[in-house]
């Protein structure tokens, strides 16, 4: 039966199953992920420096992604997956990126000083505000390490209208993938939130300067300087 996706369904915010982080780890996110760095450099340009924070970093394929095209930048890439963190090391150790990449297993919210910097330059946030049952610990998070005019940058799902087009979405893009992925994908498509909602989110946090654009069927981006 078609469901109407006026309200967000949440799913847990941690995705800390070995074979949820495996299967999240080996799926191909090439597409999404370089169009996530694509986007960036769009917006804020090809010669990036500094040392960024990278939220929910996953397996760190934006991660390294993002270190390869802007290679003057550090990264510090933070998750609350253990198991996530084990994939992202095998992965930047692949990438023969463990110089400029550093990780740190923390959860939303954390105490800043267990990280090295207090001020960042940038953060990069992928696919983490839909697993926020409180969003807000991600724009106080945000405001309280980043300087004034750092980069901000996010890219996440962008709630469907109804069951039925999330359906359809999950088919199109991840049919040939592993059940549990596909369910993952279905149940992050029903907890993302929408355009106004996310506009009063940073409105109450008075960061309503960021823009937020449609960038896909599926996607959005957040992003601006902070002031």
């Amino acid at each position: 039966m078609t469901m109407d996706l006026n309200k967000r369904i949440p799913e847990p915010e941690l995705m800390d199953d070995l074979e949820q982080a495996r299967a999240y780890s080996e799926a191909d996110f090439s597409g999404p992920h370089e169009m996530f760095v694509d986007f960036f450099s769009e917006r804020f340009g090809e010669y990036i420096k500094g040392t960024y924070l990278d939220l929910g970093c996953g397996p760190c394929d934006v991660t390294c992604r993002f270190a390869k095209r802007f290679p003057e930048c550090q990264i510090h890439a933070v998750d609350g997956s253990k198991n996530m963190l084990l994939f992202a090391k095998r992965r930047i150790m692949a990438e023969k990126l463990e110089e400029r990449i550093k990780l740190f297993n923390l959860i939303l919210p954390f105490n800043s000083k267990e990280l090295p910097f207090k001020k960042y330059d940038g953060m990069i946030i992928n696919s983490l505000l839909h697993h926020l049952s409180n969003p807000d610990v991600l724009w106080n998070t945000i405001k309280e390490l980043i300087r004034p005019g750092g980069h901000i940058f996010i890219m996440d799902l962008k709630r469907p209208g109804s069951t039925e087009e999330a359906l359809k979405i999950v088919e199109k893009y991840s049919g040939n993938e592993p059940e549990i992925l596909k369910r993952d994908f279905y149940n992050s498509l029903l907890a993302s939130y929408k355009n106004e909602e996310i506009r009063a989110q940073l409105i109450a946090h008075h960061l309503d300067h960021l823009k937020i654009e449609p960038v896909s069927d599926r996607h959005l981006v957040i992003w601006g300087t902070y002031q």
